[in-house]
């Protein structure tokens, strides 16, 4: 299970990211944890809306919808929530809403012997107002009185009965947050522009878009290196030339489309029609709306939103009909260094030879488990978010690949390839 864990204190040192992290360090066996700062959260602003969808609010927001529950380590100053702690609620409640039916665990520590006790009671009316609507686990306090003393210089909890109420307090919301996934959100985002008309600071301009020849027309437009000219890359240097050769070695088909919903790069590791999904030069650079037929643009839509709102870190989609290989579609949000939504990666991957390999390897074989299922032909369990019926099932699109999936109206929040395909989130 997924878990973030908030430091709700900007200090250098602070008593709860120690907490935090003993949690992270030593209860392993009961979930994963990553641990958020809020030290780059910009102080709330509602004349700045578009801070919510990009940079650190929105690396925050992310994290959490990617997240099965959420554990808040609160200092106390002057009886309440710290103000950098409250503003990052405000960001996450104005125009976003990841906390919404959320579930979620408030701890904290405090110099003194009451151990952020008001702070809490304060944190928890916030979390469970309009707008925010978390699902804050009732009772199971834990309320860690003089720190100083309570966690030693190695970060360790010093009283073995602390450890043990934490613990059993923490298995507690394990059950908790299982308990509640009926209630789990699946919010609703806007439908993507396919047309790539708002642009973005990479677009380039005065090219058309739809030019069979647009990567020379705008490689030209904005003098682009080619050749045996150096780039430097984040760790290494590389000629155009090199970088063209090392792309094209990779056992992956890339696909780069920007957050602009431009598709602006493949890598041409075959000729267009021989690659799982197809790909042709005359169509980098066009929209990608352009390059899907309009049976697939819900589909491709709804893969965006999810992945630039931070709803799902990664879709990934098995299509059958290479019927001698395992081809998986994934597609992965791309962010940069202050967080801020990027684009897509989508690589298509043959699994079929992997497999193969691992399988002579270790001397091992696969067996069929035979399972007592309604669907016994699909292997991710999605909570019902997917569909493999025959009535919500479609068929890909043998030329486009996965891309091209359709989705029945009864299922919007789903990419079906066809009723043996299988999906999964994560």
């Amino acid at each position: 299970m997924k878990i973030v864990g908030i430091v709700g204190s900007t200090a250098e040192k602070s008593y709860n990211r120690l907490l935090l992290q003993y949690i992270q360090r030593e209860f392993t066996d009961l979930f994963d944890l990553e641990i958020l700062e809020i030290d780059q959260i910009p102080l709330f602003n509602q004349d700045n809306p578009e801070l919510a969808t990009e940079g650190p609010v929105h690396t925050l927001n992310r994290k959490i919808r990617q997240a099965d529950g959420v554990i808040i380590a609160t200092a106390e100053h002057n009886h309440t929530t710290p103000g950098p702690l409250k503003s990052a609620l405000e960001w996450l409640s104005f125009t976003i809403h990841p906390l919404k039916n959320k579930p979620v665990k408030i701890i904290g520590a405090s110099y003194l012997d009451q151990g952020t006790s008001r702070s809490q009671l304060h944190l928890r009316q916030i979390l469970e107002a309009p707008g925010i609507d978390a699902l804050v686990m009732p009772g199971q306090e834990f309320l860690l009185g003089n720190c100083k003393e309570a966690i030693n210089a190695n970060g360790d909890l010093v009283e073995p009965s602390t450890v043990s109420f934490l613990k059993g307090s923490l298995e507690k919301f394990m059950k908790y947050v299982e308990s509640v996934q009926p209630l789990k959100d699946n919010p609703v985002f806007p439908e993507e522009d396919l047309t790539a008309t708002k642009h973005c600071d990479t677009t380039i301009e005065g090219v058309d878009m739809t030019a069979p020849d647009w990567v020379e027309q705008a490689a030209a437009r904005v003098g682009a290196v080619e050749g045996d000219t150096y780039v430097k890359l984040d760790r290494g240097l590389l000629t155009v030339d090199q970088l063209n050769w090392f792309l094209k070695t990779i056992p992956l088909e890339l696909t780069y489309a920007d957050e602009n919903n431009q598709y602006i790069y493949y890598n041409r590791v075959k000729p267009g029609q021989d690659m799982f999904a197809s790909r042709y030069e005359k169509d980098v650079g066009s929209p990608l709306g352009a390059v899907h037929p309009p049976r697939a643009v819900k589909n491709v839509s709804w893969v965006i939103s999810q992945l630039r709102s931070g709803n799902m870190e990664g879709v990934h989609v098995h299509v059958p009909i290479h019927k001698e290989n395992y081809v998986v579609h994934n597609y992965v949000a791309i962010h940069d260094e202050d967080g801020k939504y990027r684009g897509i990666n989508e690589h298509v991957l043959d699994l079929q030879p992997v497999i193969e390999w691992y399988l002579e390897q270790t001397g091992q074989k696969l067996v069929k488990i035979e399972e007592d299922t309604t669907d016994a032909s699909t292997s991710a369990s999605m909570n019902g978010a997917w569909s493999h019926d025959d009535k919500n099932a479609v068929e890909a699109d043998a030329k486009s690949g996965a891309s091209d999936a359709e989705v029945a109206d009864t299922t919007p929040a789903a990419i079906a390839t066809d009723e043996d395909s299988s999906a999964s989130q994560s």
